[in-house]
């Protein structure tokens, strides 16, 4: 019999017909299968679904690049895990052994992963209209206290401008690997930039993702 999370259905506001969607949901690919990878690929996209609707019907007169901008905001990975973090998802998670050690239950890349299959795991369960629920539910003020002149710049975005302030060279992203099956892979991506001869790798569930995490390393070198 799957155990149930009572405590967490209740953080997020749903309680699972099926309960093994949500023990799905929390399982790192590495502790075994079945793992959150698909869910995570589905949760993804309805989670830019859901905030895509959302930014369209409270925000009628920015245009296209500025909602896609706030959007990217919102839904990056460092947000996602912050949402997570605030929700408890760590003390559910199953990781293997190795993973647990190098504190798994607290890296951002888990978290924000592990946030979207449980997304993907409600859309299962009981459709969109549910997962939409949840998903505005679990933002709370990051959406209830919007402010489009104030959502901070993806890691792209500030590397980019940072370079060009000091009128270096743009950063250049190619993908280094994949892994996993074709509907669920993981991306690793490099990011260098070659006057200032840096280089950062970022992983990911999709390219964009990985090349996120490349750019905030990269931008970390730089800070020191």
């Amino acid at each position: 019999m799957v155990a149930r999370h009572p405590a967490l259905e209740r953080r997020i506001g749903h309680r699972f017909k099926d309960p093994s969607l949500l023990a799905q949901a929390l399982t790192h690919r590495a502790f075994g299968s079945p793992n959150y990878e698909r869910l995570e690929f589905l949760g993804d996209s309805v989670l830019g679904c859901v905030i895509t609707e959302f930014l369209f019907q409270k925000l009628p007169d920015l245009p296209e690049g500025k909602l896609s901008r706030i959007r990217a905001g919102l839904i990056r990975e460092e947000s996602l895990a912050r949402i997570a973090g605030e929700l408890g998802v760590s003390g559910f998670l199953r990781l293997d052994e190795s993973t647990a050690k190098n504190e798994g239950a607290g890296r951002p890349s888990i978290l924000a992963d592990a946030l979207e299959a449980i997304y993907g795991a409600v859309f299962l369960d009981e459709g969109y209209a549910t997962a939409r629920d949840v998903i505005l539910r679990t933002f709370g003020t990051a959406l209830s206290d919007l402010n489009p002149d104030a959502v901070e710049k993806d890691a792209k975005t500030r590397l980019q401008e940072h370079l060009q302030a000091k009128r270096r060279q743009k950063p250049q992203y190619r993908v280094v690997s994949t892994s996993g099956a074709k509907q669920s892979l993981t991306f690793e991506v490099e990011c260098v930039v070659e006057d200032l001869a840096l280089v950062a790798r970022g992983t990911g569930s999709s390219r964009q993702r990985a090349e996120q995490q490349a750019a905030a390393g990269l931008l970390k070198q730089l800070e020191k």
